[in-house]
């Protein structure tokens, strides 16, 4: 049976096409079409099921490529884990009201030895196996979003680098990103801040702050030769490899000729951002970035990298909340077309991970994973999720 959307503003790659219809047949887009070229049996409802979307926009799902939300769920107190099923169907009950669609859950892979408090219950070798095999499985029970995992190895735990080297080959890793959060270096190259952000954690703590540093930058790390196999590995089994704070543009080249790295997240500079810009690296900010006006570490400014051009994916990195006002932002404050916004959201992500012919963008053919949202005292609000077709959401909204 055929499903209709009617009367929708659709965001389309390019442009918005007012009062048009999205024709839904089994789990894809069949049709997108102008409301004036309906049958008339269409138009009537008759013979599909039909939703208004009431002069609302709709989107394609968000493809979410960087989210370590799921940690913050199962793990919501530092002495308190979760179930960890249950923790993943509560978030992507969550991740779904915030129109995610597609998530590439976080998730680190690293040594905390030495290190507490900073999620350390979480972030083991256990857990991550943990979380990767349910994410894997999730699909073959019964579900709500498209679960995925993306790998963020740690480049100073070398004790794990077999492990990360398994299970890339044993297919459970989507995304794999080369992170190094050592101060004085990428996120944390200004040590005040750096000393600012961690003031919660405990490292080997009773060292004074200049010990701690020492001992975190005098750290023994993964040979380049074995991050060249890992990396190697990776493309081999169609994975994308993303570098992670790039600070500078020699990082950025270093990242793309030794390893191969396709995507630069959250570059720390200006100069980086464009220096992956020219390279063809995509380039990914966050959306809380976006919200909160600049950088929570002091570092770049989304607005400026997206107003500089050198900007193509928003994530959400720890604020699913953040993706749809982020569209709706940088269209109110001039900074791009809201076409372009969407585009950060859904098609570049889409490229970036390999998933681009099914999924990210409202054409015939591809799969039917939609969002209705309607701006309601100037917020845009998800009103209804589609999935495969499949209408999963529903929200009214009610005055008085």
């Amino acid at each position: 049976m055929k499903k209709c959307i009617l009367n929708a503003a659709v965001v389309g790659p390019d442009k918005i096409l007012p009062n048009h219809a999205v024709i839904i047949r089994d789990d894809r887009i069949y049709a997108v079409l102008p409301m004036s070229s309906l049958r008339g049996p269409e138009q009537n409802s008759s013979g599909m099921r039909c939703f208004d979307a009431q002069g609302g926009y709709v989107l394609p799902g968000f493809i979410d490529i960087h989210s370590d939300y799921i940690e913050g769920i199962i793990q919501p107190r530092p002495t308190t884990l979760m179930d960890f099923e249950m923790g993943l169907r509560e978030a992507e009950k969550q991740l779904l009201g915030h129109g995610v669609t597609t998530i590439y859950h976080s998730l680190s892979i690293m040594n905390v030895a030495g290190i507490k408090g900073m999620r350390t219950n979480f972030r083991t070798k256990e857990n991550f196996e943990r979380l990767a095999l349910l994410i894997q499985n999730f699909h073959q029970t019964h579900h709500l979003i498209r679960h995925r995992l993306h790998a963020r190895y740690d480049v100073y735990t070398a004790d794990l680098y077999d492990y990360v080297a398994r299970i890339v080959e044993e297919g459970k890793v989507h995304e794999l990103s080369f992170m190094d959060h050592t101060p004085g270096q990428g996120q944390y190259r200004n040590l005040e801040i750096y000393a600012r952000s961690t003031a919660g954690w405990d490292v080997e703590e009773d060292l004074p702050l200049e010990e701690k540093l020492l001992l975190l930058q005098n750290r023994t790390g993964v040979s380049g030769e074995k991050l060249k196999n890992l990396a190697a590995l990776a493309k081999k089994q169609g994975i994308p490899l993303a570098s992670h704070d790039d600070d500078s543009p020699e990082k950025v080249l270093f990242m793309k000729n030794e390893y191969g790295a396709k995507i630069s997240e959250f570059p720390v500079e200006l100069a980086a951002a464009k220096k992956a810009r020219d390279e063809g690296i995509m380039v990914v900010v966050g959306a809380p970035n976006v919200l909160l006006g600049g950088s929570h570490s002091g570092n770049l400014s989304a607005i400026e990298a997206i107003r500089e051009g050198c900007a193509d994916i928003l994530c959400s990195d720890y604020y699913p909340a953040s993706l749809l006002y982020s569209a709706f932002i940088l269209e109110e404050k001039g900074i791009i077309p809201l076409t372009e916004a969407v585009r950060m959201l859904t098609i570049n992500p889409a490229n970036a991970v390999g998933i681009a012919s099914d999924y990210g963008s409202v054409e015939a053919g591809k799969k039917a994973d939609l969002l209705i949202v309607r701006k309601m005292q100037g917020c845009p609000l998800v009103c209804r999720c589609f999935i495969d077709g499949q209408s999963v959401l529903q929200y009214k909204y009610r005055q008085g």
